[in-house]
């Protein structure tokens, strides 16, 4: 009896993981999609110097939006954390007001600092003066959607810490599907080019969150809206959001560095190498952000086990999603190589980029292979809250192997070698963050801070 139950739990949980990684995975994959659909609708115009400018413009959101994932990640593991607390409902409600807070006050002050942000922007990359200003133009129209951007990180992480990735799905296909309507409306129909392609996707971006807004108002508990409120401001309920956020955004801004390194180190080999290696990287970015719908499951999954003190499931959780992502790997990195010239065609009617896309393509399988490894093992410490080893694993790959490879292939102008870099710096991370695992034991520790830290802010006041 004993026996027969033990493999059901066992079956029942492989289950769910699986069934809550695919729908993950699916929500995951309509972020890059947004600016895949930019680019595709941009790469059949004749005007390649659009496709180019959105290209360089779309490095500055990356660094504006992607290292403030990390408000996602704290918020989903946070939330995945309460669930096993005494007073959950209140712990949850807690969680959501918090990041909703920063959140929200970041957006605002991206928004008052839009203009000195564009000037550093493109101050920093390489491009010509035609291509630049189709970037500046591409920007102030997007920019415009910073608050729903991260209010959407927030209340996606609540949701995925909650295991409702039904919801996340719900809200992300209403944001890519309005987000290719409006590009169609006002790139191919009103010939608004950059322009248009950056107001859609703002757009886009308010509406998936007005979606997001309408679960949060019938899912929380209004009758503790105004205890828990008076929490949200308190240095002490503050405290372990920011530390998490902190520590994860260092890593995505290590990461979204080496990504813009890669896209403007390219631009100094002509318009041509950016415009092909900015296509592929948003096919990788399409596979990336699969997988990354994986680690969120899993780490979801580790920060609710964790809290429970059930050790034996969360390592079983990081091996699970290692075995999980391997399919998504082949899929985006296989592929490719048997049909070429369709995957061509999908992203550009511009032929010239062919020949130079053809010769890089053999870097997607150890790249994605790599990325999947590197995420997993994160999806780990951010379930953990360990975000000091994500950030120390980050900066260690990008300083020691990263930087020496990218700038020998920058003075070489070696195209390979430049894509070489971005598969060492996520090799480097993996093997970090393995080896943390194996001679440090972190599952046994379910938090970075103090034991009289960790626990619930509410029972302390």
């Amino acid at each position: 009896m004993t026996i027969t139950s033990s493999v059901q739990n066992s079956e029942n949980f492989v289950f769910r993981f699986l069934r809550l990684s695919l729908i993950s995975t699916l929500a995951n994959m309509t972020v890059p999609l947004a600016g895949l659909i930019d680019a595709i609708f941009l790469g059949h115009i004749d005007n390649i110097k659009m496709l180019a400018g959105v290209t360089l413009a779309t490095i500055i959101f990356d660094y504006l939006y992607r290292i403030l994932q990390s408000l996602r990640d704290s918020t989903s593991a946070i939330t995945a954390h309460a669930l096993g607390s005494s007073r959950q409902q209140e712990e949850i409600l807690l969680a959501i007001l918090q990041g909703g807070f920063v959140a929200l006050v970041v957006g605002l002050v991206i928004l008052l600092l839009q203009y000195p942000l564009q000037i550093l922007g493109f101050a920093i990359l390489n491009g010509t003066p035609d291509i630049e200003t189709q970037g500046m133009i591409y920007f102030q129209a997007r920019i415009w959607g910073a608050p729903a951007v991260l209010l959407i990180y927030v209340l996606t992480g609540w949701y995925l810490g909650q295991k409702q990735q039904r919801t996340v799905l719900i809200m992300s296909l209403v944001g890519v599907a309005s987000n290719a309507m409006l590009d169609y409306g006002m790139i191919v129909r009103l010939g608004w080019g950059a322009f248009g392609a950056g107001i859609a996707t703002a757009l886009s971006q308010y509406i998936a969150l007005s979606v997001a807004l309408v679960g949060v108002c019938l899912q929380i508990k209004w009758s503790k809206l105004q205890q828990v409120s008076s929490l949200v401001l308190r240095w002490k309920a503050l405290k372990k959001i920011l530390a998490l956020s902190g520590n994860i955004t260092v890593r995505f801004l290590v990461l979204i560095s080496a990504y813009a390194i890669f896209t403007n180190f390219s631009a100094t080999q002509g318009n041509l190498t950016l415009s092909s290696n900015g296509l592929l990287l948003q096919w990788i970015l399409v596979g990336a952000f699969a997988i990354h719908g994986i680690r969120l499951t899993s780490q979801t999954f580790i920060g609710s086990f964790a809290s429970k003190g059930a050790d034996e499931l969360v390592l079983k959780s990081l091996y699970l999603s290692m075995l999980t992502s391997i399919p998504i790997v082949f899929g985006f990195a296989v592929l490719p190589l048997f049909f070429p010239v369709k995957m061509f065609r999908l992203l550009t009617n511009h032929t010239e980029l062919y020949p130079i896309m053809q010769e890089t393509l053999i870097w997607l399988f150890p790249f994605l292979l790599a990325l999947a490894s590197a995420s997993m093992l994160e999806g780990y410490f951010i379930g953990l809250k360990r975000g000091v080893t994500l950030r120390n694993a980050a900066l260690a790959a990008f300083i020691v192997m990263y930087l020496p490879i990218s700038i020998t292939a920058r003075y070489l102008e070696n195209v390979n070698l430049l894509w070489a870099s971005l598969v060492v710096y996520m090799v480097g991370t993996a093997i970090y963050l393995a080896r943390c695992v194996l001679a440090e034991r972190v599952f046994q520790q379910t938090v970075d801070t103090p034991p009289d830290e960790s626990r619930s802010i509410l029972t302390k006041v």
